[in-house]
């Protein structure tokens, strides 16, 4: 079911061994994938709401007469939902803003020298775009992740995208709408794939007669684009970057386990397989130094996969060359695969669990102990569970209120503090061969006449 990488007996901490190769990945062609996004990216810029009725016809297999859903949908929606189910979004909600509002940043003033000081603004994009994957499952819990810390950000205009399903008459799933309802969110686009990112990226207008005609704005151009999706999602992002600002190329989700012979086979086991309930390329990796651990972990696989619901994805995923059982000498190096993996979550199951998790300096987010399960964090830790995925964890981090701000310089100098740099400021300005940029700083010195 799952493949065995033996590492034992190799030095995996020297100059000669790259980590990152240690363990594979799904293999997944974002440039061929541009090829398909491409055009329809340009069908949007051109013809708006049109294009996007004509793909959700196509893709989706809906007939709309328009994207943007009433606001009578969201509110039914939230009255229709589950109470059990508003009541565990409430708390995902409260849990989320509760580390999100502290990850607040607040100007700083330097003073550089006596009359001159720099000064870090921290400000909100003006308006964000929020995409929320719809296709296999369900996620009310991204329109969480995404549009809490855009909010405790201070972002001004929020829109969220989700694509518009059959069964619901062209609507997004009704839990994403009562989600959206729960956080205040009133515009909402019935809109999928590379479509909904081009929407995003350029708007969109009514339809008005005439061919020079132009309808009012409906869907008001955004400056940020967050949110997980498909390979079509994350080529759009890759073709509209620079159009608009991303958070990520997300792909397949992914768990790694570091865990020694204490943890707990069954539970080891049920994690791998929650993530791999997401798609058959989602990597489910076991990293471990007892090989008794590994055996037991086989077993409880075979056991749970056929007991569980979506057991045919889940063994595709499990038997994909991105999920092994990896064994190792010791857990030091278990945390150097683990480090030069960087997994999207990795898990720490050992017998000093916190001490080991310290050492982790590449992840999406660690998650320390027994109780402390990677679906936890999809949900209620009140962490983000919006996070880097492909080994981009070496050097991303996941999304927070930080993704939402943009730090301003702003320089505020006198004339003395200006007069004591210029001849600093000339001197470096001619080593560079630039002298009109020193001649910016004496002019303001030059005497003139009358």
């Amino acid at each position: 079911m799952i493949t065995r990488i033996d590492l034992r007996g190799r030095a995996l901490d020297t100059d000669q061994t790259d980590p990152r190769a240690l363990v594979p990945r799904a293999e997944l062609d974002v440039e061929a994938a541009l090829a398909v996004v491409r055009p329809i990216v340009e069908d949007v810029r051109h013809r708006g709401e049109a294009a996007l009725i004509d793909y959700a016809a196509k893709f989706d297999g809906v007939e709309l007469t328009e994207v943007k859903v009433p606001a009578a949908a969201l509110a039914e929606a939230l009255e229709r939902l589950d109470p059990q189910v508003r009541a565990a979004l409430e708390e995902s909600i409260r849990r989320a803003r509760t580390v999100h509002r502290d990850q607040r940043r607040q100007d700083t003033t330097t003073q550089v020298v006596p009359g001159g000081s720099v000064t870090e603004r921290w400000v909100p994009v003006d308006r964000v775009g929020l995409y929320v994957p719809g296709g296999r499952a369900v996620y009310p819990s991204s329109v969480v992740m995404n549009v809490v810390p855009a909010q405790e950000a201070g972002v001004g205009s929020l829109a969220v995208a989700s694509p518009p399903q059959k069964e619901f008459g062209g609507l997004p799933h009704p839990t994403i709408l009562a989600a959206c309802a729960l956080l205040g969110v009133d515009e909402v686009y019935a809109a999928g794939g590379s479509q909904a990112i081009a929407m995003f990226a350029y708007g969109y207008r009514e339809a008005a007669e005439g061919a020079e005609a132009q309808g009012a704005v409906v869907c008001r151009r955004a400056d940020l684009v967050t949110g997980p999706g498909n390979i079509y999602v994350a080529a759009a992002k890759r073709l509209l970057k620079g159009v608009i600002g991303i958070d990520a190329e997300a792909g397949p989700t992914e768990i790694m386990v570091v865990a020694d012979a204490s943890a707990d086979a069954g539970v080891v086991a049920a994690d791998l397989i929650s993530q791999a309930e997401h798609d058959p390329l989602a990597a489910a990796v076991l990293v471990t130094d007892s090989e008794q651990l590994a055996e037991e972990v086989v077993k409880e696989l075979e056991t749970r996969v056929a007991a569980t619901k979506h057991a045919e994805r889940i063994r595709e995923a499990l038997a994909g060359r991105q999920s092994a059982l990896v064994l190792v000498d010791d857990i030091g190096a278990a945390l150097v695969v683990a480090n030069g993996y960087a997994a999207e979550h990795l898990e720490i199951q050992t017998r000093n669990a916190a001490a080991d998790a310290a050492k982790v300096r590449n992840a999406g987010a660690v998650f320390v102990g027994s109780f402390a399960p990677v679906s936890l964090g999809d949900y209620l830790a009140g962490s983000n569970h919006v996070l880097p995925t492909g080994g981009c964890a070496c050097h991303s981090s996941g999304l927070s209120v930080q993704s939402f701000l943009r730090g301003i310089h702003v320089v505020d100098y006198t004339r003395e503090a200006l007069a004591e740099a210029s001849d600093l400021v000339v001197a470096l300005a001619n080593a560079e061969d630039l002298p009109a940029h020193g001649e910016a700083v004496t002019a303001r010195f030059e005497e003139r006449q009358g």
